[in-house]
């Protein structure tokens, strides 16, 4: 009898998940925050600045925000700003309801990707039925609408071209930059927006800073494209 009542107890047991003849797998730990997205308290009396752009300009953030430190109060939106379709969504809530002295903007890497039937992916540029996720023509519109907006902030503006594809670039083909910062430049010297020509800066050091077939930059890369930036809108910061 005391045998069965513990057969019993053992099915209770283990059909209630209270018996396991393994240990439970860890949680994940979680990612730490980046640090470049992290909301800042302003200095009274200094500019406001508004970074916008995608994982490059997450990596010069934190950079920038040190060289100007004392000058202005250097925020970025809270998020990787993807392709331009992404901007035409999202730009009036990341422009809220504050006051920018300064916008440096840019969008362009996302829109040049190649993309398959699931937009999140990239795709080989080669594959059947891969095509670039904003094309050059619907590039060059949407960027006009998302510059009609930023003029209406009455901000500071400077046009941040985008940055060099290399060979071997996952999803992406080697200079397809160059047309997107053509349509790109048609649509701001019309709009009269100054160019932060961070394409040339970059490309004078490209295989001292750009990691290999990457579209991306190493840390010290990230911080020589940041000399660049921080210099471009120090020098349209508000005169004291």
């Amino acid at each position: 009898m005391r045998t069965i009542l513990l057969l019993c107890f053992t099915v209770v047991l283990a059909t209630h998940g209270l018996l396991s003849a393994e240990p439970k797998a860890k949680a994940k730990a979680k990612r730490a925050p980046n640090p470049a997205m992290a909301k800042i308290e302003d200095v009274p009396g200094l500019p406001r600045v508004l970074l916008i752009g995608d994982s490059i300009s997450i990596g010069y953030t934190l950079a920038v925000r040190e060289l100007l430190k004392g000058k202005a109060n250097v925020h970025r939106i809270l998020t990787n700003g993807g392709p331009t379709t992404n901007g035409l969504a999202n730009l009036k809530s990341w422009l809220g309801d504050s006051k920018w002295d300064v916008i440096h903007f840019n969008w362009g890497l996302h829109d040049l990707k190649y993309i398959g039937t699931d937009p999140k992916l990239r795709a080989d540029p080669k594959a059947p039925g891969s095509h670039q996720q904003v094309p050059p023509a619907d590039y060059e519109k949407n960027l006009t609408t998302l510059v009609s907006q930023l003029k209406a902030t009455g901000a500071q503006l400077i046009w941040c071209n985008t940055t060099p594809v290399p060979a071997g670039s996952d999803g992406r083909v080697e200079g397809d930059e160059i047309k997107y910062n053509k349509a790109a430049a048609r649509v701001t010297m019309a709009a009269g927006i100054p160019t932060d020509d961070l394409c040339a800066h970059a490309r004078a050091k490209l295989a001292e800073v750009q990691l290999p077939a990457n579209v991306h930059f190493s840390p010290e890369g990230s911080k020589y494209l940041a000399e660049k930036v921080a210099a471009e809108i120090e020098a349209k910061l508000p005169k004291k």
